[in-house]
């Protein structure tokens, strides 16, 4: 392949070296943190590609030490008992994972309860953890960057609802901005006396004084929390949509209000069996509901995005150094990818190279689609032959990536099908290919059989060996092999140069190149 394009204004590595393998993310290979929060104790630890959080481990135990608090003003007894057994646990898992020492935030419930201060003393005397009880508008400020962990630059209002309470944050220029607090988590809510009217009556208040805080109609409200991320998967249910990942997933206005009231008209286990929905969590999505249906009125957001990235992220967020903050998540986490499981390492930025000029007139985003898949095309290589295409939708569809839309995490999964496969016909991923374009489907599938074609010439000097040239204006794809490389241009390599010609539907001109 030629190194050389006509893309070489534009630096493939924005400061010139991966940032993974150097001392600021060395720092934060693995980094523990646990969130107590009113419905749920979570320890989340991150490993690896430090732009894009890695989930090395992470586990979730629902205690409910909010329930009751608006009634009682305690912790509740029995969440107490369950949280306390599970940061014990947590404890001994950081210091087994070399994720010690865990950074530990506490939410509504301990910073609301008369004896939060008395048992975040409990857990520090029993387990050596120390609590860290934020405040409202510090939960929106760590809720809001970890949005921006996987959104750099994200613009909007960002919404992270939990247990006890419910708080707002701006986005703007890709900092954090106006931010506000509210009592309307889904338990608190359970304790509003009056009846359904009056509960109505102080959702509607409650929202409105947050929402006089931030812009109107913001370009994008960002959805943080559990009981969101369960109204959302409802959302995929009721409408049959293919793909189930919840980070990123778009909902529109009319549909959510839809959605609430097929969740009103339904029975709660039916749906919670539909989905896999704990019970716990199912037991909070009809308040949670109100409030949602509320705010969206209220705010009247020009879309609606599911963040699966909240404090947690945020406090990994926190800890990064500004140069680590401006990769971009995506091409970051590809890049570790290739450097953890490809067979040559780095080969991805000479496959970039060579497949380019196929895609001339490509903007920055649709670059940046071909660069993800570059770097991701051989790393199911160890699966078996057969399956290798499968593997790699699955790993481009499935997997922990951000800065991801969900069409975009479909257009690499069949560009790397087709990397391994010329045919998708009958395939069992057929559903969610309907999430692209005509015009989409056929890039993707040019890209996937442009890599397939480039990894022939994957020996040690690969920018030497080959070019590609598209003249769109003669019907023509040229190929021009350097003399060198004229061996690797065998049968194999023949017949995937033609079905890489019949997907452009062009004709093929053959060169070998003179030394």
């Amino acid at each position: 392949m030629d190194g050389r394009s006509d893309d070489q204004s534009e630096s493939w590595d924005p400061f010139g070296r991966p940032l993974f393998g150097g001392p600021e993310a060395r720092a934060l290979a693995r980094v523990g943190v646990v969130d107590i929060g009113s419905n749920s104790v979570r320890l989340v630890v991150f490993d690896g590609a430090a732009r894009s959080p890695a989930y090395f481990f992470n586990e979730k135990v629902m205690c409910g030490l909010g329930a009751g608090l608006g009634e009682t003003g305690h912790l509740s007894p029995e969440g107490r008992k369950r949280a306390l057994g599970a940061l014990k646990r947590f404890a001994l898992l950081g210091e087994a994972m070399g994720a010690a020492p865990l950074t530990v935030v506490a939410t509504a419930a301990m910073r609301d309860s008369s004896d939060g201060a008395e048992f975040r003393a409990q857990i520090e005397r029993e387990t050596g953890l120390k609590p860290w009880v934020i405040d409202g508008t510090e939960e929106a400020r760590l809720s809001a960057q970890g949005v921006l962990l996987g959104w750099p630059g994200a613009e909007g209002v960002v919404c992270d609802i939990g247990g006890s309470s419910m708080e707002l944050a701006e986005l703007r220029g890709g900092m954090v901005g106006r931010r506000g607090t509210s009592p309307l988590g889904p338990l608190k809510l359970r304790d509003v006396e009056g009846g359904k009217k009056e509960l109505e009556r102080y959702i509607a208040e409650e929202v409105e004084k947050l929402v006089e805080l931030m812009p109107p109609a913001p370009a994008r409200l960002y959805l943080v929390g559990g009981s969101w991320r369960a109204i959302a998967r409802l959302d995929m249910e009721r409408r049959g949509y293919p793909l189930t990942v919840l980070h990123e997933y778009r909902l529109d206005r009319a549909s959510l209000e839809e959605t609430i009231d097929w969740i009103a008209d339904n029975d709660p286990d039916a749906l919670r069996a539909r989905t896999g929905t704990s019970s716990d969590r199912m037991a909070l999505v009809p308040l949670a509901a109100q409030v949602l249906r509320k705010l969206v009125a209220q705010l009247a957001p020009l879309e609606i995005a599911v963040s699966s990235y909240g404090i947690r992220e945020g406090l990994l967020y926190e800890q990064m150094p500004g140069e680590l903050r401006a990769r971009d998540p995506l091409i970051e986490a590809c890049r570790f990818a290739e450097a953890s499981a490809a067979r040559l390492p780095g080969f991805g930025k000479q496959l970039y190279n060579f497949v380019l000029p196929l895609f001339g007139e490509a903007g920055p985003e649709k670059r940046r689609l071909i660069r993800a898949a570059c770097h991701l095309h051989d790393i199911a290589w160890r699966a078996h032959p057969d399956y290798r295409h499968e593997v790699c939708f699955d790993s481009a569809t499935r997997a922990n990536l951000g800065g991801l839309e969900h069409w975009e995490r479909v257009f690499l999964g069949v560009s790397l099908l087709h990397r391994y496969k010329n045919n998708r016909s009958g395939s069992r991923f057929e559903p969610l290919f309907k999430l692209l374009t005509s015009e989409q489907l056929s890039e993707a599938e040019v890209l996937g059989k442009a890599m397939r074609f480039g990894s022939m010439f994957s020996t040690d000097e690969p920018d030497r060996l080959a070019e590609l040239r598209l003249y769109t204006s003669k019907n023509l794809l040229e190929l021009i092999v350097s003399a060198p490389a004229e061996p690797l241009f065998g049968e194999v390599a023949q017949a995937r140069l033609a079905s890489l010609a019949k997907s452009l539907g062009v004709e093929t001109e053959v060169q070998i190149r003179a030394e």
